[in-house]
């Protein structure tokens, strides 16, 4: 009998492990990686992908100070994704976060041209505003066969089925739990994923926000997500490259000690801190988006607070699902334990 009940959760198991997001995707397992900027480098993403998941390339990964050219940004994206490639053969992706209008964006075609030169497998697409379908970028990366992760920050059941359309490969159903740029709306990972799962007719759902343990992983499931999008729990390992500050910070608290703050054009929530704290009076002194533009010093103000650990100057992007964070692993012990 306990044989028998042991095959029976192993097959489960395996039925969970191979099923749409991993037959696109190349991978073992229903895993995606959070392309989480500065806090992303080769040595991350291999380890992630080495244990089945698939690492992601964030904007400035393995920099430790940002370049204004865009040829030198998609250069040094170029040897982030060779020195990933030297240390793993499986699938990992890059970032790429178009501005809606491709006139006033320097930035995306050098990615995307490096991106399709180094072969790499999938992209996470960044979906700003109010979720950016470009159909011609698409039907581009279609034809390079790049796989495309679809994650508008604020998702709905129109930008879903555009994404859909113009051939998005698996759509990212993001809670207002979420670590990373959150939504504009205060709608909860429980809410929003069986509503886009209900709005995606012929494609995947993953979840994402507040996903740190094998519970909350079993309750994506449960929703009819097939797949789970990971940030925050893999923040606190060994091969990540924040702080260790940080990670001492996300281990020693829980989602009470987070502060809310608006950071346009959503919100984000940080570790504590005087920056993370003036944000917060600034937000409920109703501060124009401008005065938090120049208080947050967009990404520089990120890595001051992710890679230094100095959240006097710096904030941070930290998801709800702390409290069920207690020790710093490794990424493979972490994906282990979120799909046991």
């Amino acid at each position: 009998m306990v044989c028998q009940l042991d095959v029976h959760n192993r097959l489960l198991m395996e039925n969970i492990m191979q099923n749409r997001i991993t037959q696109i995707l190349g991978t073992e397992k229903p895993l995606v990686q959070g392309p989480m900027s500065w806090v992303t480098n080769a040595e991350f993403v291999a380890a992630v992908s080495n244990a089945g998941g698939l690492g992601v390339l964030g904007p400035n990964a393995g920099q430790t100070e940002m370049t204004a050219d865009p040829i030198e940004t998609a250069e040094r994206m170029r040897r982030e994704i060779q020195k990933t490639k030297a240390l793993t053969d499986k699938p990992f992706g890059v970032n790429l976060a178009p501005n809606p209008d491709q006139s006033k964006d320097p930035w995306t075609r050098p990615i995307l041209d490096v991106i399709k030169q180094e072969k790499v497998s999938a992209v996470v697409w960044m979906g700003v505003g109010g979720g950016t379908v470009l159909p011609d970028i698409f039907a581009e990366l279609k034809e390079a066969g790049i796989k495309i992760i679809f994650r508008a920050i604020t998702p709905t059941i129109e930008n879903t089925r555009k994404a859909e359309q113009a051939g998005a490969d698996i759509i990212v159903a993001t809670g207002f739990d979420e670590g990373g740029l959150m939504p504009e709306k205060a709608i909860g990972t429980f809410a929003i994923v069986p509503m886009i799962v209900d709005a995606a007719k012929n494609v995947p759902v993953m979840a994402a926000g507040g996903i740190a343990d094998s519970r909350t992983a079993k309750a994506a499931f449960a929703l009819g997500a097939e797949g789970i999008f990971v940030g925050t729990a893999l923040l606190a390992t060994i091969e990540n490259p924040a702080h260790e500050r940080v990670k001492q910070g996300i281990i020693n608290s829980n989602a009470d000690d987070l502060l809310l703050f608006k950071a346009p054009p959503t919100y984000a929530r940080s570790l504590a801190g005087s920056l993370p704290q003036k944000l917060v009076e600034m937000t409920q002194n109703g501060a124009e988006d401008a005065e938090f533009g120049k208080a947050m010093a967009g990404l520089s103000g990120f890595g001051a607070g992710m890679m230094q650990g100095d959240f006097d100057k710096g904030w941070g992007c930290i998801g709800l699902g702390i409290g069920s964070i207690h020790e710093i692993k490794s990424v493979k012990e972490v994906i282990d334990d979120l799909l046991a």
